[in-house]
């Protein structure tokens, strides 16, 4: 095999040039480097939302190369064959990649590792989309972290390696192979006409990342630990779309954090737990996977929830109409933005799972499909916290007022008037967005009446509290 073979850079979760140790080390070969996107078997999976936004990354990305002089070759099918064939059409001698820890992504990247090595082809994986690799945090009798405390103690104090700089030249090969168009992929087709709605709403590739951390900093950090949870305020950073591509990295996010928080500004310590929480889910899916799917506390798999998805209540529940303003308003939030407050997330999913005594599954599965920050372990872990059957979940009876909770952390009531029109003389442009970015076939209106609760906030928690307490919980 020629010195001067190519490295194929397999483009995943890591939409970036800067601090991206797998095109880092591409570049430092000398080799030519030829940047690949592939639309696998992985990430065929995800839902409508998801996958439109990982392509608008992707091409974001392919813009950023070509100013570089580089260019992004799109592919579309499964994983091994389609590197395969690239291997083939250009004389590459390896492929690098930044690792994943999810288990559907762990599967496809043994195979692909194995299948490769049996071809006589270097496949080199790096660390990127983590701060640290979850075989290297470990508790006292050698096993993984199950609570997020402990975790947060035994690595808050470790070293992260700064961030690396992007290569100043990629070396082209001396013929690009085929590209498909992504335009041809139509990953807009899913989200009909909720495409052009969300699209303005959201900050796409590495500069606009970028930007958003700056502004993060500068403006905003310092009362995070307060401000993150008033859903009506521009409180939090907003990084959450960014890291699920990598369009940013965890640790170009924390070393930022640990600046502010050595210049004095009391939130940054809060951002960078959150970060760590991002973190925590990723070992938790790496050592015990079934959390992505299954009840992490195998004794919920007992529990008596509701597995019916096209129950009248849970339809309300996804159409923003259970009569609860906080859990409609938030519903709302997210067909029009693509994202959702994190602390309305924790109300919307625990009135799923407690009030209407809904799986998780059901919530986690319709998040996947609508968020544009859509994360495997992140996702997982939110909700199985909720709902109670996942690790440091919130206990049994904590059934989440979401009237009061609207009280303490919408207590203008900013956020429910910016995202619910039915009642309103002058509804918010936010408000009639939703109408625009909802299926036609809802047949839903802002002249509609505002519906009643499917359950109250009262009758709810006893029925759950009653529930968890026949089965012993």
């Amino acid at each position: 095999m020629s010195d001067n073979a190519p490295i194929l850079w397999w483009v995943r979760r890591d939409l970036r040039l800067s601090d991206n140790p797998a095109l880092t080390a591409a570049a430092a070969s000398g080799r030519p480097v030829i940047p690949v996107f592939l639309l696998d078997e992985v990430a065929e999976t995800h839902g409508a939302c998801p996958k439109w936004r990982l392509g608008l990354g992707a091409e974001a990305l392919a813009a950023a190369l070509a100013a570089q002089g580089s260019r992004l070759i799109f592919r579309r099918g499964p994983a091994l064959a389609t590197l395969s064939a690239l291997v083939a059409e250009t004389g590459a001698a390896a492929v690098h990649w930044s690792r994943a820890y999810d288990p559907h992504a762990v599967r496809r990247d043994t195979e692909v590792k194995a299948g490769l090595k049996a071809l006589g082809i270097a496949a080199e994986s790096h660390v990127g989309h983590v701060l640290f690799e979850p075989w290297t945090v470990a508790t006292g009798q050698g096993g993984p972290y199950r609570v997020y405390t402990p975790f947060w103690r035994a690595v808050k104090d470790r070293e992260v390696p700064a961030p690396l700089p992007a290569p100043g030249v990629l070396a082209a090969p001396q013929a690009w192979p085929a590209s498909d168009d992504p335009a041809d992929w139509r990953l807009d087709r899913a989200m009909d006409r909720g495409a052009v709605v969300v699209r303005p709403h959201l900050a796409i590739g590495e500069a606009a990342a970028q930007t958003r951390l700056a502004s993060f900093v500068a403006d905003r950090i310092a009362d995070y630990a307060t401000a993150r949870d008033l859903v009506a305020r521009n409180g939090t950073s907003l990084l959450s779309e960014n890291l699920t591509y990598g369009e940013i990295s965890p640790r170009q996010c924390w070393h930022a954090g640990l600046r502010a928080l050595h210049e004095g500004r009391a939130g940054a310590e809060v951002f960078l737990k959150e970060l760590v929480w991002r973190e925590f889910s990723y070992h938790l899916a790496f050592h015990t996977p079934h959390i992505v799917e299954d009840n992490w506390r195998r004794e919920w798999d007992a529990f008596p929830w509701k597995t019916d998805p096209d129950r009248p209540d849970v339809r309300a529940w996804q159409r923003g109409r259970t009569g609860i303003e906080f859990v409609d308003a938030a519903m709302r939030e997210m067909y029009v933005t693509g994202r959702m407050h994190n602390r309305a997330r924790m109300i919307v999913a625990s009135y799923l799972t407690k009030h209407l005594m809904t799986h998780w599954k059901i919530g986690l599965d319709w998040f996947a499909d609508c968020l544009a920050d859509w994360d495997p372990a992140a996702n997982a872990m939110g909700w199985q916290w909720s709902a109670g059957s996942g690790p440091d979940a919130t206990p049994y009876f904590r059934v989440f007022n979401p009237v009061s909770q609207l009280q303490k952390f919408d207590p203008t009531r900013a956020y429910v008037d910016r995202w619910i029109a039915e009642g309103r003389r002058d509804p918010s442009p936010e408000a009639l967005s939703y109408y625009d970015a909802i299926p036609r076939s809802w047949g839903l209106s802002p002249r509609d009446a505002y519906p009643g609760p499917v359950v109250t906030p009262e009758a709810g928690r006893q029925r759950a509290l009653e529930a968890y307490g026949q089965r012993g919980f």
